[in-house]
């Protein structure tokens, strides 16, 4: 009998080993298998809401299924597909004009069906936005650096204290350095935000200040985030962040209306809304008990208003006194929306130094935009001052020939598509096609008119008009573009505040060249010695052997094939038009007349303050530059009072004129 029954137990123990060896693999693939666990939230899956989706997704993910990462992220790309028959979630690829359906556990296809078959998972933005945030701690390790980073802009978009330790963990593995820079600025954002211990927090806030970035500054602006608050008293626990001053802060009326909105005080009643009730309550030719023929002033009427208030039947009213004493009798202040002072007393510090960078690259911006619009007005004015300061000739049409060098440029690129090639090109044959213009100008209009300055002025002013109508009846009254090479394309980018597109640097460059290469001609040539001196003393230049005429023939050509040179500079990034040349006349000669006539330098000084002086005003006011330009005509008519021969005078004939 013992041997039977000991018989009995190791035949049961063994039985009982079977089937947990049978039974294993039944269980450890109904924990693998995903199927069941979405069946469970069928309904909110197959029509998911931003108001739903957050408490599935976290369901889901509390479950720690293998899978679940890859489900998210094709229902993320609407990948995910519910066949109606039997309520089952599938993956599906498209094989020409069917679904083929694949198996969310196996991974195996199943069957080809139609796609009218099966019913599309389309999560909105909303749920979109959430599924990546979900997906954040997976994402920050994902082996393609495009989702790593596609990561970090989720965490971005929806910052959030759980996703600290994902993105702590994930730095020191990121091989991609880039990506790591920004997980390590990321990191700082979050833990300002939202990080613990406290003293790890105000390091990370500390580390903020003097940070111009958007993303800083906005973390910085939500930690010093205020609300408005008024009480009988400052309250003791809430964190302020200033005490409002009645009538230095806000005024009486601002401050009723605070006690108005928070319930502690009547609105006030103009005296309109005064009659206006009282006619409504006239009972016997009374209101309460006030004979009409006495409610002809305020005090009479306001008396009027008593009895019914008291009786509950109009609505009680704030007399102006009342309005006074309602705002005595209490405090008006602003209140931090993060309780703690330490946090944000740090944040206001961070902010301040902040604030001084912020001054600091807001004037380096204003500086570099000064010097693009003066080496624009450098290239524009250089030619004007050589030929005024030469020859004493007030040339209305400098203005075309910077347009005759724009067209030109045009036309180059027409014949050479290679933008790189037609500027190159364009230069030298813009400066050659306005030399030539301007000689014939020169010798054809300007030589017979030296003596008699009015008449050369409105001369002058005819052959614009007419080059601007000649340029209308070729090119069109339609912009043409002149395309700057794509080496030349975007910007120059320091930081967020800080930034000059690259046009603009070449432009300035090539400014720097002319005044080297005028200085060089000036300074080392015979034929600038030449120029010099018949701009000095015609006269006595002219008993040297010096042909004054053929000087100021060669100069207008130069200041004139100057222009053309500026005119392919300024037509990279303004508009090619037959008016574009008048655009910069008046400019030209502001820089030319408060430089100083006839002189390089003058020109760049000039040039140098009124670009500066006009991008100074167009700050105050940036959205009217109409009234920059109005201002810069009246400084310049004020400076030239004061000192009329500019900045650098001019010594001989002009000294003598």
């Amino acid at each position: 009998m013992r041997f039977t029954a000991l018989l009995a137990r190791a035949v049961a123990l063994l039985m009982m080993l079977a089937c947990a060896m049978v039974l294993r693999p039944g269980i450890a693939t109904a924990q693998a298998t995903l199927q069941p666990l979405l069946q469970e939230y069928q309904a909110d899956l197959a029509k998911p809401s931003r108001r739903t989706t957050g408490p599935v997704i976290a369901d889901l993910l509390a479950s720690d299924h293998p899978g679940m990462a890859d489900f998210l992220r094709k229902w993320e790309a609407r990948e995910v597909y519910l066949r109606p028959d039997d309520g089952l979630f599938f993956y599906a690829e498209e094989a020409g004009d069917i679904l083929r359906l694949i198996d969310i556990d196996s991974g195996a296809a199943v069957a080809e069906v139609g796609s009218r078959e099966l019913d599309q998972i389309r999560p909105n933005a909303g749920v979109r936005r959430e599924l990546a945030a979900a997906l954040v701690p997976f994402e920050l390790n994902a082996p393609d650096p495009a989702r790593r980073a596609e990561a970090l802009e989720a965490i971005t978009r929806s910052a959030d204290a759980s996703q600290i330790a994902p993105l702590a963990d994930s730095i020191e593995d990121e091989t991609d350095p880039a990506l790591k820079t920004r997980k390590e600025r990321l990191l700082t954002l979050l833990v300002a935000q939202f990080g613990a211990p406290k003293s790890e927090r105000l390091d990370a806030i500390a580390g903020l200040g003097g940070d111009t970035s958007i993303e800083a500054r906005s973390v910085l602006n939500q930690l010093t985030a205020t609300r408005d608050g008024v009480a009988k008293t400052l309250p003791e626990d809430a964190n302020i962040a200033r005490v409002l001053e009645v009538g230095t802060d806000l005024t009486e009326a601002e401050a009723h209306d605070r006690l108005v909105a928070a319930d502690l005080a009547p609105p006030r009643q103009t005296a309109t809304d005064l009659r206006d009730v009282l006619a409504q309550h006239i009972v016997d030719g009374t209101v309460g008990g006030v004979p009409l023929h006495q409610l002809d002033t305020t005090a009479a009427r306001a008396r009027a208003y008593e009895a019914p208030e008291q009786a509950g039947t109009v609505p009680p009213r704030a007399a102006p006194d009342e309005v006074a004493q309602a705002v005595a009798a209490h405090v008006f202040y602003a209140e931090y929306l993060q309780p703690d002072p330490q946090i944000t007393q740090a944040a206001e510090d961070a902010l301040t130094a902040t604030s001084r960078t912020l001054g600091l690259y807001q004037t380096a911006d204003l500086v570099l935009d000064g010097l693009s619009l003066a080496s624009i007005f450098f290239l524009a004015a250089i030619g004007l001052a050589i030929t005024f300061g030469v020859m004493g000739v007030i040339n209305m049409a400098h203005g075309e020939f910077i347009m005759m060098g724009a067209y030109t440029g045009y036309v180059v690129q027409l014949v050479i598509p290679d933008y790189t090639l037609s500027l190159l090109i364009a230069l030298p044959l813009a400066f050659a096609v306005t030399f030539s213009a301007g000689v014939a100008m020169e010798r054809l209009v300007i030589r017979h008119l030296y003596t008699r300055p009015l008449e050369t002025l409105l001369a002058t002013f005819g052959i614009s008009i007419a080059l601007q109508q000649l340029a209308k009846n070729i090119f069109g009254t339609q912009a043409r573009p002149l395309t700057a090479p794509d080496w030349l394309g975007g910007a120059i980018t320091l930081n967020d505040i800080v930034s000059i597109s690259t046009i603009r640097v070449a432009i300035f460059v090539l400014a720097l060249i002319f005044l080297a290469l005028l200085l060089y001609i000036l300074k080392r040539t015979r034929l600038g010695l030449e120029v010099r001196a018949v701009t000095q003393n015609p006269g006595m230049a002219a008993s040297m052997g010096i042909n004054p005429d053929r000087i100021n023939m060669l100069t207008f050509g130069l200041g004139s094939g100057i222009a053309g040179i500026a005119g392919v500079a300024i037509g990279l990034y303004a508009q090619v038009t037959s008016e574009m040349g008048a655009n910069y006349i008046v400019q030209s000669f502001m820089t030319v007349v408060v430089g100083g006539v006839g002189n390089v330098w003058g020109t760049l000084a000039g040039a140098s303050l009124i670009g500066f002086l006009q991008k100074g005003i167009e700050w105050f006011n940036p959205s009217n530059t109409l009234a920059a330009q109005t201002y810069m005509v009246l400084f310049v008519i004020l400076f030239i009072q004061f000192r009329p021969k500019g900045i650098v005078a001019l010594k001989g004939r002009a000294a003598g004129d």
